[in-house]
């Protein structure tokens, strides 16, 4: 499988790994990696970088949305291999430790096995290493509010529910938003296209995520790069009610 990395504005890009995305922010060959797919994505991770001109060892941090497997999948590796610096909000470094776990149990999939497309989901979800112990051993908070001084300037915004520290990154001057899970455009165990939620078993708190919405409304943006299915062009405030719509 060859990575799937699609120039969304100049310098930012959409990488499709298997059923997750990761975003690359460039300038020169310097880089913002956010999120690194699933454990088995790692070649495509790497191969990802090299399609936009840049490297691991070009990586300036790795920046995560929440620690799911699907999204931390390579952050150790890229720490303890190119010594890269992997940065999440202060509320989910001990969930990218491994301190507790903030994941849908294989029980609860299990439990909503008879659901369309929530077998073959979590079959690919196994066998990528979707349930791997993955901690990350020095995870770091986000070292100042604000823009980080980082390739593409991403500004970490705290949008709780899927999990406790989940973190979306607004690019304000090139209006996108890279939101993670906190809205998605699709899903494998979704029958719906378009923005939404992401099923309610796979949140921490629903609520929450719910209430994050309104959060992503208040943000200038008219590209959506989601943790899970294509980009979104359109308002994001449009974006996020048409997923509460949904939700309701």
């Amino acid at each position: 499988m060859r990575a799937d990395v699609r120039e969304v504005a100049d310098g930012t890009y959409l990488v499709h790994g298997t059923n997750t995305n990761w975003v690359i922010l460039t300038e020169g060959d310097a880089a913002t990696l956010i999120d690194t797919g699933y454990p088995g994505d790692r070649q495509l991770v790497l191969d990802s970088l090299a399609a936009v001109g840049s490297s691991p060892q070009a990586v300036a941090a790795v920046l995560i949305t929440h620690a799911h497997n699907d999204h931390l999948g390579s952050a150790e590796y890229l720490r303890t291999t190119y010594g890269t610096p992997v940065q999440l909000h202060e509320a989910e470094v001990p969930h990218a430790r491994r301190e507790f776990l903030h994941q849908v149990s294989v029980g609860t999939v299990l439990r909503n096995g008879w659901r369309p497309g929530v077998l073959p989901w979590a079959v690919h979800s196994l066998r990528a290493g979707g349930t791997a112990h993955l901690p990350v051993a020095a995870p770091e908070p986000f070292p100042a509010a604000g823009p980080l001084d980082l390739p593409g300037r991403p500004v970490p915004v705290h949008t709780p529910g899927h999990t406790r520290g989940h973190t979306v990154f607004h690019l304000p001057g090139a209006g996108v938003l890279v939101s993670g899970d906190a809205l998605v455009s699709g899903h494998p165990t979704s029958r719906i296209s378009g923005p939404q939620l992401l099923p309610d078993m796979f949140h921490h708190e629903r609520a929450q995520a719910l209430a994050s919405l309104e959060i992503l409304e208040s943000l200038d943006a008219d590209v959506l790069l989601p943790g899970h299915g294509p980009v979104h062009r359109g308002p994001v405030e449009a974006a996020a009610r048409r997923a509460r719509d949904h939700a309701l």
